[in-house]
Protein backbone atom coordinates (compact mmCIF):
# COMPACT_ATOMS: atom_id res chain seq x y z
CA UNK A 1 0.00 0.00 0.00
CA UNK A 2 1.13 3.30 -0.93
CA UNK A 3 0.69 6.14 1.19
CA UNK A 4 -1.79 7.74 -0.88
CA UNK A 5 -4.03 4.67 -1.09
CA UNK A 6 -7.19 4.87 1.07
CA UNK A 7 -7.63 2.13 4.30
CA UNK A 8 -11.07 -0.19 3.94
CA UNK A 9 -11.57 1.53 7.31
CA UNK A 10 -11.90 5.03 5.39
CA UNK A 11 -13.48 3.59 2.44
CA UNK A 12 -16.13 1.74 4.55
CA UNK A 13 -16.56 4.85 6.85
CA UNK A 14 -17.07 7.33 3.94
CA UNK A 15 -19.79 4.73 2.27
CA UNK A 16 -21.51 4.30 5.67
CA UNK A 17 -21.20 7.88 5.57
CA UNK A 18 -22.83 8.79 1.94
CA UNK A 19 -25.47 6.04 1.63
CA UNK A 20 -26.86 6.88 5.21
CA UNK A 21 -27.36 10.68 4.52
CA UNK A 22 -28.37 10.03 1.19
CA UNK A 23 -31.11 7.19 1.79
CA UNK A 24 -32.48 10.25 4.50
CA UNK A 25 -32.32 12.65 1.79
CA UNK A 26 -34.39 10.24 -0.90
CA UNK A 27 -36.74 9.54 2.28
CA UNK A 28 -39.40 11.66 1.59
CA UNK A 29 -40.30 10.81 -1.92
CA UNK A 30 -41.86 7.47 -0.24
CA UNK A 31 -42.61 9.36 3.08
CA UNK A 32 -45.29 11.17 0.90
CA UNK A 33 -46.66 7.71 -0.18
CA UNK A 34 -47.53 7.32 3.44
CA UNK A 35 -44.45 4.60 3.88
CA UNK A 36 -42.57 4.64 7.27
CA UNK A 37 -38.79 3.79 6.34
CA UNK A 38 -39.20 0.67 8.77
CA UNK A 39 -42.59 -0.39 6.58
CA UNK A 40 -40.16 0.29 3.72
CA UNK A 41 -37.92 -1.88 4.50
CA UNK A 42 -39.79 -4.99 4.98
CA UNK A 43 -41.60 -4.02 1.80
CA UNK A 44 -38.37 -4.00 0.19
CA UNK A 45 -37.65 -7.44 1.65
CA UNK A 46 -40.71 -8.85 0.67
CA UNK A 47 -40.62 -7.41 -2.75
CA UNK A 48 -37.01 -8.85 -2.90
CA UNK A 49 -37.26 -12.25 -2.14
CA UNK A 50 -40.94 -13.00 -3.60
CA UNK A 51 -42.85 -15.35 -1.16
CA UNK A 52 -41.01 -14.96 2.66
CA UNK A 53 -42.15 -16.44 5.76
CA UNK A 54 -42.27 -13.87 8.43
CA UNK A 55 -39.69 -15.71 10.66
CA UNK A 56 -36.99 -15.18 7.76
CA UNK A 57 -37.81 -11.81 7.48
CA UNK A 58 -37.21 -11.01 10.74
CA UNK A 59 -33.92 -12.48 10.48
CA UNK A 60 -33.26 -10.37 7.25
CA UNK A 61 -34.53 -7.35 9.23
CA UNK A 62 -32.31 -8.07 11.57
CA UNK A 63 -35.33 -8.20 14.11
CA UNK A 64 -37.14 -10.08 16.68
CA UNK A 65 -40.14 -12.05 14.84
CA UNK A 66 -42.10 -10.16 17.47
CA UNK A 67 -41.19 -6.90 16.90
CA UNK A 68 -42.48 -7.21 13.30
CA UNK A 69 -46.14 -8.65 14.43
CA UNK A 70 -47.77 -5.98 14.70
CA UNK A 71 -45.79 -3.84 11.34
CA UNK A 72 -46.88 -7.02 9.58
CA UNK A 73 -50.24 -6.58 10.31
CA UNK A 74 -50.68 -3.14 9.62
CA UNK A 75 -49.32 -4.03 6.21
CA UNK A 76 -51.79 -6.61 5.34
CA UNK A 77 -54.82 -3.85 6.83
CA UNK A 78 -53.28 -1.51 3.83
CA UNK A 79 -53.28 -3.97 1.26
CA UNK A 80 -49.68 -3.92 0.94
CA UNK A 81 -49.22 -7.35 1.76
CA UNK A 82 -50.88 -10.88 1.69
CA UNK A 83 -50.32 -13.65 3.93
CA UNK A 84 -50.82 -17.26 2.23
CA UNK A 85 -50.37 -20.34 3.76
CA UNK A 86 -47.10 -22.41 3.61
CA UNK A 87 -46.92 -25.04 1.10
CA UNK A 88 -44.84 -27.69 2.85
CA UNK A 89 -45.49 -26.51 6.93
CA UNK A 90 -48.94 -25.62 8.02
CA UNK A 91 -47.88 -24.00 10.78
CA UNK A 92 -46.19 -21.39 8.91
CA UNK A 93 -47.14 -18.69 6.53
CA UNK A 94 -45.60 -16.57 3.89
CA UNK A 95 -46.03 -12.85 3.01
CA UNK A 96 -45.94 -11.59 -0.73
CA UNK A 97 -46.63 -8.32 -1.87
CA UNK A 98 -50.13 -7.81 -2.95
CA UNK A 99 -50.94 -6.47 -6.83
CA UNK A 100 -52.09 -2.90 -5.28
CA UNK A 101 -49.12 -3.27 -3.15
CA UNK A 102 -46.25 -3.68 -6.00
CA UNK A 103 -47.89 -0.77 -7.63
CA UNK A 104 -47.96 1.63 -4.95
CA UNK A 105 -44.15 0.22 -4.47
CA UNK A 106 -43.58 0.96 -7.89
CA UNK A 107 -44.88 4.47 -8.45
CA UNK A 108 -43.54 5.64 -5.43
CA UNK A 109 -39.86 4.50 -6.67
CA UNK A 110 -40.71 5.62 -10.13
CA UNK A 111 -41.47 9.43 -8.28
CA UNK A 112 -38.66 9.00 -6.30
CA UNK A 113 -36.17 8.04 -8.75
CA UNK A 114 -37.34 10.57 -11.38
CA UNK A 115 -36.87 13.78 -9.14
CA UNK A 116 -33.57 12.26 -8.01
CA UNK A 117 -32.39 11.67 -12.31
CA UNK A 118 -33.50 15.36 -12.27
CA UNK A 119 -30.46 16.03 -9.99
CA UNK A 120 -28.43 13.33 -11.08
CA UNK A 121 -28.49 15.15 -14.72
CA UNK A 122 -28.12 19.23 -13.33
CA UNK A 123 -24.86 17.79 -11.12
CA UNK A 124 -23.15 15.23 -12.73
CA UNK A 125 -21.36 14.89 -16.64
CA UNK A 126 -21.47 11.99 -18.75
CA UNK A 127 -18.25 10.86 -17.26
CA UNK A 128 -19.20 11.43 -14.36
CA UNK A 129 -22.25 9.17 -14.33
CA UNK A 130 -20.61 6.59 -15.65
CA UNK A 131 -18.29 6.74 -12.64
CA UNK A 132 -21.52 6.66 -10.66
CA UNK A 133 -22.80 3.75 -12.46
CA UNK A 134 -19.31 2.01 -12.01
CA UNK A 135 -19.49 2.92 -7.95
CA UNK A 136 -22.84 1.39 -7.50
CA UNK A 137 -21.35 -1.98 -8.98
CA UNK A 138 -18.95 -1.71 -6.31
CA UNK A 139 -21.84 -1.14 -3.55
CA UNK A 140 -23.86 -3.68 -5.37
CA UNK A 141 -20.63 -6.38 -4.70
CA UNK A 142 -20.11 -4.90 -0.95
CA UNK A 143 -24.01 -5.57 -0.28
CA UNK A 144 -23.20 -9.13 -1.59
CA UNK A 145 -20.51 -9.56 0.50
CA UNK A 146 -22.34 -8.55 3.56
CA UNK A 147 -25.45 -10.53 3.18
CA UNK A 148 -22.90 -13.83 3.08
CA UNK A 149 -21.27 -12.43 6.20
CA UNK A 150 -24.43 -10.82 8.20
CA UNK A 151 -22.18 -11.56 11.12
CA UNK A 152 -19.92 -8.80 10.48
CA UNK A 153 -21.80 -5.83 11.23
CA UNK A 154 -22.58 -6.97 14.90
CA UNK A 155 -18.72 -7.98 15.80
CA UNK A 156 -17.68 -5.29 18.47
CA UNK A 157 -14.58 -3.25 16.83
CA UNK A 158 -11.51 -4.47 18.59
CA UNK A 159 -10.72 -1.99 21.09
CA UNK A 160 -7.57 0.07 20.64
Amino acid sequence: MTRNDPTAALCATKVRRTVSQLCRKLRPSFQREGVSMAKLSVIGQVNRFGRISPTELAAREGVKLQTLTRMLAELEAEAWLVRVPHESDGRQSLLSLTPQGRKRLADAARASDAAFAKIVEATLSAEDRRLLLRACALLDGLDEALGRSRDALAEPAPAE
